[in-house]
């Protein structure tokens, strides 16, 4: 099947999927965003967009979640990189997202800081 085949199908077709890293079957529909790209309980995503809602892209491998980010407008988004190819998308978080994970991610830099702590007194 060509790749304008695949990518046709995909527009004609729900994005429903399954969650490559938890197994749950998640539907279309996402509160507070138009398109659903992550799921909603450990919020790792498909790498099947180059931009948001066009399914162009070949690459479908796992995305995984590796921080959190504040737009201007204070509206929170997921930062996930890809286990395939390595591409960085942000994407929009949805009303039904787990509030425990979207906090674990936007803590994760002060939990674990990239540096030790105990040479803070040194500086």
């Amino acid at each position: 099947m060509s790749r304008d085949q695949r990518t046709r199908d995909r527009r004609r077709t729900p994005s429903a999927f399954r969650c490559r890293n938890c197994g749950l079957d998640i539907g279309s529909a996402a509160p507070g965003t138009a398109h659903r790209n992550h799921c909603p309980t450990c919020l790792w995503s498909l790498h099947v967009d180059d931009a948001p809602g066009d399914r162009d892209a070949d690459c479908e491998a796992a995305m995984e979640p590796v921080g959190i980010t504040v737009r201007r407008n204070g509206e929170w988004a997921l930062v996930h990189r890809c286990r395939g190819c390595g591409t960085v998308h942000l994407n929009r978080i949805a009303g039904d997202d787990n509030a425990l994970a979207l906090m674990h991610l936007a803590v994760r830099p002060l939990a674990t800081p990239p540096f030790p702590l105990d040479r803070l007194n040194q500086l």
